[in-house]
């Protein structure tokens, strides 16, 4: 009986401690809309401890009874402070006064927000959606991609293009989700203007490196977007008229503070306007070009811990062509088509004070189609008029199924733990071409070149914790593992993941990170620009899974004025990367399959950024410097040696800036350099046995392009009218119309014979105007 005394002791005196504690929860939100704040901080001025919102902007505190003084804070937003005494758990929903809600306000970062040093999360960086709409903007269409090219360690590939190549990595590798939702191909007009659609978006995240458990199946970057809600309390909505694109947004509850919804769509017509043009000047031949998109989300609340979410995007390019009205008897039409859907249920659920549950299942799908048909009218031996049609036909796309739960757990001011698992049905349509005939005397039957669609199975399970194991040294750190199956082979990864900060002083940290990332599908792509003959395909039992290794160490330094600094130096490994082995077509040819037209590699990537921002304030916008190196090596590739992978530039200078002259004034501007990029130029020709000119080269991307530099500027005339509000956009891109390198080919003098190489240049200056209003 003694024995037992110490443990009945114990027992007794754990939870009469435990009950001394308690849970305050609830969600964030702005007061006008009710768009939930993602990242908001909870702070107890008074003992210390402190939390951050999740992705729905749900918060979790347990705090010692006591009368307590907590802090709710957003980037952006006038503060609230709540003093009162703790003796119960306790449900209390904020909602804070946007900045821009007050008449006069001078803007400012709460001091117990948390910074940039303090955040045991490195490589990651989020841009307020309204900073990207301020940025002047390629043709006046705003756009997130574009805006992210221009933070440190992120390539823009080709001029014009929303390409992201993010540390060296390629664009197969980059982990775009829009509301959780991968999006296969993120581009509209090859490359020219991302899908995303910027008045639908609440959120914009960038993270490089030291990646959460929660992430995975990409190598290179996370690019986390979320949409808007839809206002629960007033109908509004805001939409622009550009030169080439306009888009609309509206907005509203359904039933007031229960539910809401939001639809936002955009359309160009870059068809209408040049169809007179091109018909006047081709006789009577038409061709046109336009794209679409829609976004939509409807959200109802059941109760104070539960909600149901239905969002989804769907978008389409669109080109064709024919000449029927130059002769209707002989004439041939053609088009391509390519675009993305998704489609997301999400359940929202608060399981207790201090666990949030989010059971989610998606639907995504990439599908491209390029067509061609002929027609001609002949007679046949009765001397009747027969019209023949010679057709051909091509067709790729991904399809994926998904289901998962993820779990918020919080334990403790010094805990924020999530956990999870999930799985996806992926369906692979590698290619599938097709030629037909019909109308002719001929017994011969459609040809179909198909390869077989490809179904697999991939699985994950993760667990990661955020935790403060002191004032000065936290940590972020978990396990990814995943799982997928294909045909007969199964591949097995664990990638564990660590991110770590430690106080130096109050402004000031050190951070450092290492994670492994496994990426069980694979981009078979001939332009690295998102053209829509990229062809994604799975690991199989001959082209076995990517991975990669990643360090990064850095420190963090937070100014006076809000003004954020890091400088972080990464090291990356990548290994089973594949291209297409020297003069593979993408098209299936219905003999070699497209595992045989690849080969397996390895790549380097290694650098340093340094990036200073001031994220709000009249003034705002930041400064990007990247040092780096990117290499690839192949077994049958320029003579199995290293060269300079096609987007390595080795530096990179950025600056974004934004400054709201007056209340009714906002000027912005974006300065870009970066070093030439690498291709490949023969050193020496000669003439073949046969007559043939034979080139000679020195190793693959071996010479450079002249540096790219250019500056855009936009300045934009607010005006609030008695029900609704207009802006005028007045911009450039490329303002003193320096003539950057698209391409390099040669040319031949007529007189001497000698050859030359000539630079091409794509974009001259390019002034726009735009009219935006809000109502």
């Amino acid at each position: 009986m003694k024995k037992t005394l110490p443990f009945y002791f114990l027992t007794f005196y754990f939870f009469h401690s435990a009950a001394q504690n308690f849970t305050i929860s609830g969600y964030m939100s702005d007061i006008k809309s009710g768009e939930k704040l993602i990242g908001a901080t909870t702070f107890d001025i008074k003992n210390g401890g402190g939390t951050i919102t999740n992705e729905y902007g749900f918060y979790s505190l347990t705090l010692p009874a006591d009368s307590v003084i907590l802090s709710f804070s957003y980037v952006g937003y006038t503060s609230q402070k709540i003093i009162f005494y703790l003796n119960r758990d306790t449900i209390i929903h904020i909602k804070l006064i946007s900045n821009t809600q007050l008449q006069e306000v001078v803007i400012s970062a709460e001091k117990n927000e948390e910074k940039i040093q303090e955040r045991s999360q490195m490589s990651t960086i989020d841009i307020p959606i309204e900073t990207i709409k301020a940025l002047p903007a390629f043709l006046g269409e705003t756009d997130v991609l574009k805006a992210m090219q221009l933070l440190p360690g992120v390539q823009g590939g080709t001029e014009g293009t929303s390409g992201i190549f993010v540390r060296g990595g390629s664009p197969d590798q980059n982990l775009i989700l829009l509301d959780g939702v991968p999006v296969y191909n993120a581009s509209h007009l090859f490359g020219f203007f991302s899908v995303f659609n910027s008045d639908a978006l609440n959120k914009a995240t960038l993270i490089k490196g030291g990646f959460p458990a929660r992430y995975g199946g990409r190598l290179s970057s996370v690019i986390d977007l979320r949409m808007k809600e839809g206002d629960m309390d007033d109908y509004h909505g805001a939409g622009s008229i550009g030169l080439v694109a306009s888009r609309l947004t509206v907005e509203g509850p359904i039933k007031k503070d229960t539910s809401s919804f939001i639809i936002s769509t955009r359309r160009t017509y870059i068809d209408i306007l040049a169809r007179p043009i091109i018909k006047a000047s081709s006789d009577g031949a038409v061709a046109g070009y336009f794209f679409y998109d829609v976004n939509a989300k409807f959200n109802y609340k059941f109760s104070d811990k539960d909600r149901l979410y239905l969002s989804g995007y769907f978008g389409r390019d669109k080109f064709y062509f024919n000449d029927k009205d130059y002769d209707p008897d002989n004439y041939s039409e053609g088009g391509l088509n390519w675009g993305n859907a998704t489609g997301v249920v999400r359940w929202n659920h608060i399981l207790n004070k201090r666990a949030f549950s989010n059971l989610t299942a998606t639907f995504t799908s990439y599908e491209f189609e390029i067509f061609n048909n002929l027609y001609e009218t002949d007679e046949d031996i009765n001397g009747e008029e027969i019209q023949t049609l010679l057709g051909f036909k091509y067709f790729s796309g991904i399809r994926d199924i998904a289901l998962k739960e993820d779990i918020d757990f919080i334990p403790s001011p010094k805990h924020f733990m999530k956990f999870g698992a999930g799985v996806i049905w992926h369906t692979f349509m590698p290619g599938a071409t097709e030629f037909k005939q019909e109308g002719i005397d001929l017994d011969i039957p459609d040809i179909n070149l198909s390869s077989d669609n490809i179904s697999a199975v991939e699985g994950d399970l993760y667990a990661e914790d955020d935790w403060e194991i002191s004032n000065s040294l936290k940590v972020n750190f978990g396990l990814h593992a995943s799982l997928f199956a294909v045909d007969t082979s199964t591949y097995i990864s664990l990638q564990p993941r660590i991110s770590a900060r430690y106080l130096v002083g109050e402004n000031v940290s050190i951070k450092a990170s290492y994670s492994q990332m496994t990426q069980f599908i694979h981009l078979l792509s001939n332009s690295g620009i998102g053209l829509p003959t990229d062809l994604w395909v799975p690991a199989t039992d001959k082209v076995v899974p990517q991975n990669a290794h990643q360090y990064a160490l850095g420190f963090a330094y937070t100014l006076q004025d809000n003004y954020e600094i890091s400088v972080e130096g990464y090291y990356k490994k990548m290994n089973n990367i594949i291209d297409y082995k020297d003069g593979a077509s993408y098209l299936y040819d219905g003999v070699t399959e497209w595992e045989d037209k690849v080969e397996s590699g390895e790549g380097w990537a290694y650098g340093g950024e340094f990036f200073l921002q001031k994220r709000i304030g009249d003034f705002n916008g930041w400064i990007g410097y990247t040092l780096s190196w990117s290499n690839r090596q192949f077994p049958t590739i320029n003579l199995g040696e290293k060269y300079p992978y096609k987007y390595d530039t080795r530096h990179n200078i950025d600056v974004a800036a934004v400054y709201n002259i007056t209340d009714r004034i906002t000027f912005s501007a974006v300065f870009v350099f970066s070093s030439g990029q690498p291709i490949s130029i023969p050193v020496a020709k000669y003439i073949g046995a046969f007559g043939e000119l034979i080139y000679h080269y020195e190793g693959r991307n071996g010479y450079r392009m002249n540096p790219y530099h250019r500056m855009d500027i936009n300045i934009s005339f607010h005006k609030e009218k008695k029900h609704w509000t207009r802006t005028w956009n007045f911009g450039a891109y490329n303002v003193y119309n320096h003539y950057n390198p698209f391409f390099i080919y040669e040319e031949f003098d007529p007189a001497t014979g000698e050859g030359f190489y000539k630079q091409v240049t794509l974009f001259p200056i390019i002034p726009y105007v735009s009219w935006d209003f809000k109502f």
